[in-house]
């Protein structure tokens, strides 16, 4: 029997044009009522999922999401971090230095900022930020210091300068680190181990639910992680392939309700209504 359901966000629970539907948000409580525990599991930071957990509108209770793709587990219970994993000064000066002469920018996450080591901020990493609730703070290496905990990094620009960043970075990055290309404008750099899978793994282990007690729905490259953990996997419809590769099942897409019909689904079978 599952007890917990992993959702992320963005290309699963949220529509392509980043709203949440009123059949997904029935079908969320429909699951809660039903006795599960619903977990948001994104790359998002805070900014960007506290109101749409907000706009869910569970009742009142004390309630848990993984964010910033693992790095920082939240109890929303006086938003108090639970869990998490964190970027030393060295490895953000790291990731820094690797810039020079790119045409990437490289951003941070502490627990209320979208910061970004640079001057001025790139079109894309403002737009990446909108999309997130958030405005990029620009910052210096000399700043670092005083922000820290940095529990995520990431490297924003236009698909040829990640794909060229990525060539010819990503070996060497992932003897340290855990890497992941969410998106074609994101290549994202985690603490070694931290992943979504790693920390609904311990929030798991926490509540006393064994993995296959866990159901996980997503779509994308830092979902693959989370979906082999979990119990049964849920790929979206318009997941890419190697997410569908590895499902137990694929719903229907996201601007379809794909986490509705999937929640309903598992209801259907194991509660019987």
């Amino acid at each position: 029997m599952i007890k917990l359901i992993a959702i992320d966000l963005d290309g699963t629970l949220l529509h392509e044009d980043k709203t949440l539907s009123k059949g997904n948000i029935e079908a969320l409580h429909r699951a809660h009522e039903a006795g599960y525990d619903i977990v948001i599991c994104t790359g998002r930071p805070l900014a960007g999922v506290r109101p749409i957990f907000e706009e869910i509108g569970l009742p009142d209770g004390n309630y848990y999401m993984i964010i910033n793709n693992g790095c920082t587990t939240l109890s929303t219970k006086n938003w108090e971090i639970i869990g998490k994993e964190e970027l030393s000064l060295e490895d953000m000066h790291r990731l820094h230095v690797l810039t020079e002469d790119t045409d990437v920018q490289l951003t941070l996450f502490d627990i209320d900022h979208y910061l970004v080591v640079a001057p001025e901020a790139s079109e894309l990493v403002t737009m990446d930020a909108g999309i997130v609730n958030s405005k990029p703070t620009l910052v210096s290496e000399e700043d670092l210091p005083n922000l820290v905990p940095i529990f995520q990094a990431m490297y924003v620009g236009d698909p040829s300068a990640i794909d060229d960043f990525q060539a010819q970075n990503e070996a060497a990055l992932e003897a340290d680190f855990n890497t992941v290309r969410s998106q074609d404008i994101l290549f994202e750099i985690l603490p070694k181990g931290a992943s979504k899978a790693s920390a609904l793994q311990a929030l798991s282990q926490t509540l006393g639910y064994r993995r296959d007690q866990v159901m996980a729905l997503g779509d994308a490259n830092n979902d693959l992680e989370m979906l082999r953990f979990a119990g049964y996997s849920v790929a979206m419809g318009n997941g890419n392939a190697a997410v569908k590769e590895i499902a137990d099942f694929i719903t229907l897409t996201n601007d379809e309700d794909g986490v509705a019909h999937a929640i309903h689904k598992l209801i259907e079978t194991e509660k019987g209504e």
